[in-house]
């Protein structure tokens, strides 16, 4: 079975016989964890192994968002609770070396929470940069209010989770900090000029093009193309993600089930991979979009093969050694500072 280019959810704690037939036939490239698949470790990695088991393929990625602060799926009593980009960002504000080393720990304590489950691929660093009268769906997931500190502690997040083993998925490509509406909600439009775009949204992505995983932004930008998302649009795909910015890693899509989106989820589907996107990403587990998203969604061939397994071989299987209690206490007594 040919593996095609989509990630999907799933729907509870445990696959369904259903969930555990359809992936062994769809044969996703990976799977993605919320809330609701979330109760204890041991719970956790009996589901990442029956994911995997699923397509035949121990490599299978799975990704969570691990962000910290409001967007953290495994959570206490289990798990710590991690702080937000803008907490990392007021952290030694005077001092960014160790602001930097900072959030590279935390990350680091992520990554160990995660491979210990079986998790290996956590969509962060969040390369958003808000401006003033933005929508708060970004917010304080953000590092700071300039290009220079979020791409600077989003590096460190990112060189954080691959010394621990596990990936991080670049967001929002190429820039949400600037939308009014939450895409999960509304399709946000964006009427900055390409000149205040370049300048200020686009330049934490350019910074980081040699991470190996991204997801695209489901926003309008009026100077580039009005009419579609990122998602969908093949000028901003290929003009400004792989282009301006000069991305070559895997590109994804944010999740295709978000409101923002419009038409079926054979035509989302289609039009994404249309634009130039390499991979589906469809999260609810709810199997009639799935089934849909699956579909429509093309064997993983090509330059996009090459982008996934190129991902794939940047996890280090020997973690860089940690003692997670001294480096949850560092942290700790760095977030007492400012608590």
């Amino acid at each position: 079975m040919k593996t095609r280019a989509f990630i999907a959810g799933c729907s509870g704690y445990e696959l369904t016989p259903d969930e555990a037939a359809f992936f062994k036939e769809a044969a996703p490239w990976g799977f993605i964890l919320f809330r609701r698949n979330i109760d204890n470790p041991e719970q956790v990695r009996a589901l990442c192994a029956s994911l995997r088991e699923a397509v035949g393929r121990e490599d299978a990625p799975i990704l969570i968002d691990q962000e910290g602060g409001r967007v953290q799926r495994m959570g206490p009593p289990h798990w710590p609770k991690y702080p937000s980009g803008a907490t990392y960002g007021a952290l030694h504000a005077n001092d960014p070396l160790v602001q930097r080393e900072l959030v590279r720990l935390g990350a680091r304590l992520i990554a160990h929470d995660l491979r210990a489950v079986g998790v290996t691929v956590d969509c962060l660093p969040v390369l958003d940069v808000p401006s003033p009268g933005a929508h708060d769906v970004i917010g304080d997931r953000a590092y700071g209010k300039t290009p220079e500190k979020v791409a600077v502690l989003g590096r460190a997040a990112a060189e954080g989770l691959l010394a621990g083993g596990v990936l991080p998925v670049v967001k929002h490509i190429p820039g949400h900090g600037r939308a009014g509406a939450d895409s999960h909600l509304a399709l946000p439009v964006v009427e900055a000029s390409r000149e205040e775009l370049e300048r200020h949204d686009f330049a934490p992505f350019r910074m980081l093009t040699d991470l190996p995983l991204a997801m695209t932004a489901h926003v309008v930008y009026t100077a580039l193309d009005p009419e579609r998302p990122a998602t969908t649009s093949p000028v901003v795909v290929r003009d400004i993600i792989r282009g301006h910015i000069g991305y070559d890693g895997l590109l994804m899509t944010d999740d295709l089930s978000m409101k923002a989106l419009s038409g079926s989820f054979r035509e989302k589907t289609e039009a994404a991979f249309a634009a130039g996107c390499d991979m589906a990403l469809h999260c609810n587990g709810q199997m009639e979009e799935m089934s849909a998203v699956a579909e429509a969604s093309p064997v993983l061939e090509g330059e996009s093969r090459r982008r996934a397994e190129a991902a794939l071989a940047r996890i280090r299987h020997e973690p860089e050694p940690l003692d997670p209690v001294d480096a949850r206490a560092r942290l700790d007594a760095a977030l007492a500072m400012i608590s």
